[in-house]
């Protein structure tokens, strides 16, 4: 290892976020720029265990102590090999995961984590940097075709491994622009789309073939696409949102909090929106329903177009600042924590069960009807007496999930099994249809951008191995393996 005391020497030390009434100004990436001996100087703290649970913690199985060491030493170039390795978009991952890498990090037993996100965004950028990222075509094809149908994170990981397999790979998109939740779903302010399309522009020129515009289901049907292709991966997420299931849910100004990003999104890409669809919270008084990243990224998009006021609710009660016996390190912290949109100012509420919605003259809302809760467990709730209040709501943005994928157009093709939850059901990433595969939130339900990318990966190499009998893409046991080694 690089330095064997330095999780002792230095403490954990991230890049400086722009201030919050600057940021509010325009859609950029938060955090400012940091200096190279900084990020040596993280990768130092790194403690070289003798079982690393942080590896274990990633659904990657990033090789994380590896490419620590490496830039601890300066070698970038190995430490990109090494994170390559395993994931196909560092740049991504290094932006938005959540991280449960440095949930798992041993030091996080009585010390902050390593700033393993922040080093993997290093490695990645500074990979551009150094030109170590560019085109690799295949140097054979297998004249097999594969159609990967979502161009999400799962379906551009499987694509650019079943590519790097010599397979001849056609993307399908519904939108006119790649990159699906990516592009779509997660704000500009968390990742800029300059990131994605130099990706995609590097994934086109290693021979990838991207039909955007095209839906399957309406424009061609699955069967027939089926016929065409040797191999079909369905990638297609999990978009069918939860409703919020109370009396007045039908109201104007009532929106899924997805359709709401989606808009700001295509604005900020010097899209026209037109006037009948537009959701614009200047001035008004904004409610976001759910607590999760989705709610968040309302909340910081809200800020963004000068919202009178935000507000935040959840029904469950506040966590604990602090991990609780029953969730031991090195699960995922269920403890109370801020993002950078809470930052840019919200009101965060916790407790609050949702009744009504109430109307005005107009048919558009005005107001929440709420009631506090009494929780008795982590399981068991009951009313508070005289707690009712009506809360003031111009425009609500509904984010509690997404209930399951948007495969009922498929089902006209194929009699496709799927689980409880409404996720195809799929036996080593494949479905009950011979040749279709699913990964991702399609088959998982609504998970994280880097279960998605693992997930890809995966399925990739099964679809390799059902056309060629057996396959050399890498799999993630295989990674761990060679940690062990």
């Amino acid at each position: 290892m690089g330095k064997a005391d330095g999780f002792l020497k230095f403490s954990r030390e991230l890049p400086a976020a722009r201030a919050p009434k600057e940021r509010i100004n325009d859609s950029n990436e938060i955090y400012t720029s940091f200096p190279e001996e900084k990020t040596k100087m993280q990768a130092a703290r790194c403690m070289d265990c003798g079982v690393p649970f942080c590896h274990n913690g990633c659904p990657l199985g990033n090789l994380i102590p590896d490419f620590n060491d490496a830039v601890y030493e300066g070698e970038w170039e190995r430490a990109a090999q090494i994170l390559y390795s395993t994931n196909n978009f560092p740049e991504f991952t290094g932006r938005i995961c959540p991280a449960p890498c440095e949930s798992s990090c041993v030091l996080s037993i009585n010390k902050p984590a390593v700033a393993i996100e922040h080093i993997e965004k290093a490695i990645a950028e500074k990979s551009f940097e150094l030109g170590l990222v560019k085109p690799q075509p295949p140097v054979r094809r297998t004249g097999k075709k594969v159609a990967v149908v979502g161009s999400g994170p799962a379906g551009l990981a499987a694509a650019a491994q079943l590519n790097q397999a010599g397979h001849e790979v056609h993307v399908y998109d519904k939108d006119d622009k790649a990159g699906g939740l990516l592009r779509y779903g997660i704000p500009d302010f968390k990742l800029e789309k300059w990131t994605i399309d130099r990706r995609l522009a590097i994934l086109e020129a290693e021979g990838i073939h991207f039909h955007l515009g095209v839906e399957i289901g309406k424009d061609v049907t699955l069967k027939k696409l089926h016929r065409k292709h040797d191999a079909v991966l369905m990638a297609i997420g999990s978009s069918k949102p939860r409703v919020l299931d109370i009396p007045g849910n039908h109201l104007k100004g009532i929106h899924f909090a997805m359709d709401y990003l989606t808009l700001h999104n295509r604005r900020v890409a010097g899209e026209e929106i037109p006037v009948e669809q537009d959701i614009h919270a200047k001035d008004k008084h904004v409610l976001v329903i759910g607590g999760g990243d989705t709610g968040s990224d309302c909340v910081g998009t809200a800020n963004r177009h000068f919202a009178k006021s935000v507000t935040q609710l959840q029904y469950r009660q506040m966590p604990s600042s602090v991990r609780t016996p029953e969730n031991p390190w090195p699960e995922w912290p269920m403890t109370l924590t801020a993002s950078s949109s809470h930052e840019e100012g919200c009101e965060r509420s916790w407790g609050w069960l949702t009744k009504e919605f109430i109307a005005d003259e107009n048919g558009f809302v005005k107001g929440l009807k709420v009631v506090e809760l009494e929780w008795k467990n982590s399981r068991e709730y009951a009313e508070k007496p005289d707690s009712e209040k009506i809360l003031p709501c111009d425009l609500a943005f509904i984010a509690i999930g997404y209930e399951r994928p948007m495969h009922d157009a498929f089902k006209a093709s194929f009699e496709f099994e799927t689980d409880q939850r409404g996720n195809f059901k799929v036996e080593d990433w494949q479905t009950n249809i011979p040749g279709i595969f699913a990964a991702g939130d399609a088959y998982r339900g609504q998970s994280l951008v880097v279960w998605a990318i693992s997930d890809g990966r995966e399925a990739a190499r099964a679809i390799d191995t059902y056309l060629m009998g057996k396959s050399d893409l890498p799999s993630k046991e295989v990674s761990k393996l060679m940690l062990e080694m």
